[in-house]
């Protein structure tokens, strides 16, 4: 359980009125997320620079979209293969060491790959082992790391969290890439790898000053492993959110894959050009994250979820054919916004709903579909895109997604009674409840009123 924090309560009998910045940011009240918070936005920004710096060394050094796509298979395929161990570990044992570990272990790895590049030594299997490496320690750090969110700030915040959690994560994504490509195109790609490795300092520090305490459990492995895909699969809201999210990253997510073709080949832009689109993309993700932050209470979030695959759909069929540098930047916003917004929204509903003592192991799952699915994803999509061209096949990819929102829409009247127990049942568990939720009844899965029968009426 978290330490509580020490904050002042107003004590005039006047209710006083939060501010709506005072709302965006409520999470930021306790220190251990601030902390976290704050070292986490300088480690990230390390982190786009060496994503950005590591595709465009692969592609410099093979012009291949092939082997684009193979690395990032390789550095994503042992997230589906391991988070599974991940989240059983992450339930079992103290998040708050297990999280400091995995950030170590990606400040050496970071380290290595800087020392191979600046000395000229680095060759394309060294990246391929690397990246698998880094994928390895991510299938630990991902469930750990989101289920220790709710250890940091309780469940009164957790949406809130949730959403600055994403603000950062794409304010970082819009720095990094610009500071990527003017420090590719200028000194070279190892200096990213080095600012990457000392970045994860900050965050290494801010959680050494944490004072937090995380619950652990004695549990069969095995069985703890077992236990957690039995409950979601059985568990119809969450599987059918993991399902959709899995699709979007099995058949569209992989366009940040083939970004350094058409920075090259399709807008002859180069590193910078290269930058500049991640970075545009990253502003509108960015966005999309504060406007979730905004956002007081989960109703309605099931709507935002089935707008938001379809903006990201739409959006990305007219990116796939634009060939203007700025008209393609531009058009890059509504996808990162579109995303950002259907991937925050999905994890906020899925750890509202879900027990304290399986969130480890749904996070885990969350992350075989979030990331484990892409590297797939990215494999088919660079051997796609080889024969049939990137415009094309990210075409493909957005139609799919045009054709999941729908289904997912239909559907979303059959989850709402269930979704509601669920979050009840958690709010309960949890104490003190956000005010949204015991007042409106939590219509999380549609805008609709609910009805004022009880929940398993």
């Amino acid at each position: 359980m978290t330490v509580p924090d020490t904050q002042t309560r107003p004590t005039s009998q006047e209710p006083s009125t939060p501010s709506r910045l005072a709302l965006t940011v409520r999470a930021l009240r306790h220190r251990n997320f601030r902390l976290f918070f704050s070292g986490q936005l300088i480690s990230l920004i390390g982190t786009w620079m060496q994503n950005v710096a590591q595709s465009w060394l692969v592609y410099r050094l093979t012009g291949s979209s092939v082997l684009l796509g193979t690395v990032g298979f390789a550095s994503q395929f042992p997230v589906f293969l391991l988070a599974p161990v991940g989240g059983t570990v992450a339930d079992r044992h103290n998040r708050h060491r297990l999280v400091i570990a995995t950030q170590v272990a990606s400040m050496l790895l970071a380290f290595i790959l800087a020392a191979l590049t600046l000395t000229n030594r680095i060759l394309v299997w060294h990246i391929f082992v690397l990246a698998a490496l880094l994928g390895a320690v991510n299938a630990f750090d991902i469930p750990s790391r989101q289920s220790f969110i709710v250890d940091m700030v309780g469940k009164e915040d957790l949406m809130n969290a949730i959403a600055l959690n994403s603000s950062m994560f794409n304010g970082a994504r819009i720095l990094g890439p610009a500071i990527a490509g003017i420090l590719v195109a200028s000194i070279g790609e190892g200096w990213c790898f080095f600012a990457n490795a000392v970045s994860y300092l900050a965050v290494i520090a801010g959680l050494l000053l944490m004072r937090i305490e995380c619950p652990a459990t004695a549990e069969s492995p095995l069985a703890t492993m077992i236990e957690g895909f039995r409950w979601v699969a059985a568990t119809a809201p969450i599987r059918s959110l993991l399902l959709l999210l899995g699709l979007l990253s099995l058949v569209a997510m992989p366009y940040a894959v083939l970004m350094p073709i058409f920075a090259d080949r399709i807008l002859h832009a180069g590193a910078r050009g290269l930058g500049l689109l991640m970075g545009f993309s990253g502003v509108g993700a960015l966005g999309g994250a504060l406007l979730l932050a905004a956002k007081s209470g989960l109703r309605g979030l099931g709507r935002w979820i089935v707008i938001a695959t379809a903006g990201f759909g739409l959006s990305l069929i007219l990116f796939s054919w634009s060939r203007m540098l700025w008209l393609s930047a531009l058009l890059l916003i509504p996808v990162g916004m579109s995303l950002m917004v259907e991937m925050a929204a999905s994890n906020t509903l899925i750890q509202s709903m879900v027990p304290d003592e399986l969130r480890g192991r749904v996070m885990a799952v969350y992350s075989m579909m979030f990331m484990g699915m892409a590297p797939f994803g990215a494999l088919f999509a660079g051997a796609i895109a080889d024969r049939i061209g990137a415009p094309l096949t990210v075409s493909m990819g957005a139609v799919a997604c045009l054709g999941a929102a729908a289904i997912f829409g239909l559907r979303l009247e059959e989850f709402r009674v269930e979704a509601r127990q669920l979050i009840i049942a958690q709010s309960a568990a949890g104490g003190d409840p956000p005010e949204e939720t015991t007042a409106r009844g939590i219509s999380a899965l549609t805008p609709k009123p609910l009805a004022t029968k009880e929940p398993g009426g």
